[in-house]
Parts: C-alpha cells; structure tokens; sequence
C-alpha cells in the first residue's frame, strides 16, 4: 500500500460517555431541531415532497462492521427520499456498484431503500443527517451533528478503517477523534494510522460533478475499495475477494 502515513494522538480531546448513552445517541431523533436552518428547509420540503423522507437520514449497515463510509449530507433528491444514505441519485449509482464489485455489498442496486441490498462489514452514514440547502452545509450543522458520529465510531467495536468521502467529511472525522484540522490533510487515495487500530482513507466524493468534472474516475474510486480490501486483508478481517473484472 502507499500514501500510508501515521499520525500520534497525543492532545486529544478526553471525552466519555456511558455505552447506555451512546446506544441512545449515535443517530438523531427524525423531529432533530439543532439546526434550525435545516429544520426550516426540512419543513418546505414536507410541504413540497410530502412523499419524501424529510428527515435525519439514519445510518445504514451493522455497527459491528470493519469500515465505516462518511459521506458529507444527504442529497436532496436521493436520502433525503429514499430515506438510506447515498440512494436515488447519481453518488449512489457509484459508491454502491463499487461496493459491491469489491465484496462490501451484495444484491442489487435499485435506487430505493426496499431493494434488498445488503453491506458487508461495511456501515454508511454523513457527516450531517439532514439534507441542507442547495447540499452545502455549514460549519455549525457538521458541529451539531458530531456527537452523533463521536457515539457511532465509539459503539463499533470492529472498525477498522474510516472513508471520508471529500474534505467536509474528513474533517468531520477528525474533529470526532479529537484531532486539529492541521493534524491530517485531505488527499485523495491517501490512508493516515490513527492509531487505536483505527485507518482514515481519503477520496473526493462520488458526486456526479467530481465525475463529470473528471476529478474522480470510476478507476480512481475503485482503486481506493482496493487499498482498503488490501488494509482488511492484511489485518486478517476479511478473505481476499476474488473476481473477474
């Protein structure tokens, strides 16, 4: 593997919680009000598309999975109506056939949450559960949204590895493992040792304007999955996955 670099965590920020807590915590509640920029654009929505979602996305896969995908904010067309991170639009065309090329994901991609599809040892959620406007959140939404993936990161006992997908949910990590922005700069294709048994893995988000753009190529994503089979393999936490491309 390359682009492997090891980071110390000395200086950070000491912060426990009860399991009884945490198990209460890690996903907000769907009448969540600690954005209310976010509650207000959730509340159009309901008036607009009553047949959505409309609410915190929770996260989807099991909590004693070896990788955890963050990604920045549900989309407004995609979670935020389907209600499952990354399903109904173009990101999850992507990241979802990329999993399951790789061996983290298995059955059929259909675009809506009743599909059927099933992760393996992988678990997705956003670094902000609400769907923002025009899918930019702000700095206080990502604050606000933190102790949820601090309780979610806590409660896998397996996690391995962490995928941020772009710079807003790499920070998010980050900040959830109490470590300055400066510690650790985002780039794509590149794994930091978090220490605690724990990997980051960087890569631009699978968004259609990252791929129309040419920022991110299927090849480049794929390529990422492959690195992080190698890291899990290499750990003894999965078999090595054998297909024919």
């Amino acid at each position: 593997m390359t682009n492997l670099v090891t980071h110390s965590q000395s200086g950070l920020l000491s912060e426990t919680t009860s399991d009884d807590r945490q198990l209460n915590s890690h996903q907000p509640s769907i009448t969540c009000a600690l954005c209310p920029r976010l509650v207000r654009f959730r509340e159009s929505n309901d008036k607009l598309y009553p047949e959505f979602y409309n609410a915190p996305v929770p996260s989807f896969g099991e909590l004693d999975a070896g990788l955890l995908i963050v990604g920045l904010a549900p989309g407004l067309k995609g979670a935020n109506q389907t209600g499952r991170p990354f399903t109904g639009d173009y990101a999850g065309d992507l990241l979802y056939s990329t999993l399951i090329k790789h061996g983290f994901a298995e059955g059929f991609y259909e675009a809506n949450a009743d599909d059927g599809l099933t992760l393996i040892d992988t678990r997705i959620t956003n670094a902000v559960r609400c769907v923002p406007p025009e899918n930019k959140p702000v700095g206080a939404e990502a604050t606000n949204c933190r102790p949820f993936l601090v309780s979610e990161i806590a409660l896998m006992k397996n996690l391995k590895v962490i995928l941020a997908l772009g710079t807003l949910a790499h920070k998010a990590v980050l900040a959830s493992r109490g470590l300055k922005q400066s510690a650790i700069k985002f780039s794509h294709s590149a794994f930091h040792n978090l220490e605690n048994g724990v990997w980051l893995a960087d890569s631009y988000h699978c968004s259609r304007y990252n791929t129309n753009t040419g920022r991110l190529t299927t090849k480049m994503f794929s390529s990422v999955f492959s690195k992080i089979e190698s890291l899990l393999y290499e750990r003894g936490s999965r078999p090595p996955n054998i297909r024919v491309d």
